[in-house]
């Protein structure tokens, strides 16, 4: 079946996608997990700077390769965090093990 706007989820990506294409670098499933992402990286960051005894010795120099994470951060990246979610049924616990690994 062709989808047109009397078969879409909703106006906004039925009648309206044309006119809120693109929001979806904001609001799209790949935005949520890429924003996810830096998020988590900038919270670790955050981290490293503060006076918690586990993050004194944090190799501050290899800061600029994790936010590559991030920076990079594509569509196969996503992908792959999907996949970790159908294991692990948790959406920001995949982006924890993609970000892991």
């Amino acid at each position: 079946m062709k989808l047109n706007s009397l078969n879409a989820i909703s106006p906004i990506d039925g009648r309206y996608h044309s006119k809120t294409l693109s929001y979806s670098n904001f609001f799209s499933e790949y935005a949520l997990i890429k924003y996810r992402v830096l998020v988590e990286i900038e919270y670790f960051i955050a981290l490293t700077k503060s006076e918690i005894p586990n993050f004194k010795n944090f190799p501050k120099e290899i800061i600029p390769e994790i936010k590559k994470i991030y920076t990079e951060f594509n569509e196969n990246d996503a992908l792959e965090i999907k996949k970790i979610e159908k294991e692990t049924n948790h959406d920001v616990k995949a982006v924890e093990y993609f970000i892991k690994k």
